[in-house]
């Protein structure tokens, strides 16, 4: 745990993000419930607590800037809770539903968002995304849907209009995204070169 810690306090700069005390300390339980889970669901791959930091912390967090205040947002295929976990223990002012369409993993999310204390601010929904009404948000967010590229079109016409769409993946998304003539840009990662962090409007 301390190793996972230090790598947040020592890199979070480098992600453009501040950290405050508060925060780092639900980081470090959100860690350690993702831990004991992750052995029986298999959350995320396994790693070292400094690449759990910056791979998934961190860059969850490169979300933040591009969230209005108070803003309401559908996270599609939570799974281990990422990206909007961390969203939800570093801002307060924000609301998320979660969409997970596996059981077990919807059980795990519940259970993460009591112990990190965002429970009040989020709703875990245990369906495919396609099989629910489109809910009222602003935001749509996706960090490993399982067949992204060929579910990309689906997500794009379920998504709320108007809305802005947060999506992570490589240049073959942001090539699939920037041919459907949507506003898009794309930031790259820090520290790699083939991901990305692709806001895409849909007005």
């Amino acid at each position: 745990m301390t190793r996972f810690r230090i790598a947040l306090e020592s890199r979070a700069s480098e992600y453009k993000t501040e950290l405050p005390t508060p925060a780092l300390d639900r980081f470090c339980e959100y860690y350690k419930i993702l831990s004991v889970w992750n052995a029986r669901l298999h959350l995320v791959a396994p790693c070292a607590p400094e690449e759990f930091a910056t791979r998934h912390i961190l860059e969850s967090l490169l979300l933040l800037p591009y969230l209005s205040r108070a803003a309401a947002i559908a996270d599609i295929g939570s799974g281990a809770g990422l990206p909007i976990i961390p969203c939800l223990i570093a801002r307060s002012d924000l609301k998320a539903i979660l969409i997970e369409s596996s059981k077990k993993k919807a059980v795990f999310l519940r259970e993460a968002l009591k112990q990190t204390g965002t429970s009040i601010a989020a709703k875990v929904i245990a369906e495919r995304f396609e099989t629910i009404t489109t809910p009222e948000v602003g935001f749509v967010t996706c960090r490993a849907l399982e067949r992204f590229a060929e579910l990309l079109p689906r997500l794009i016409e379920w998504s709320p209009q108007p809305s802005t769409l947060l999506l992570f993946g490589g240049e073959g998304l942001r090539e699939k995204i920037e041919s459907t003539g949507l506003d898009s840009t794309a930031l790259r990662i820090p520290h790699s070169q083939k991901r990305f962090l692709i806001a895409a409007r849909r007005t």
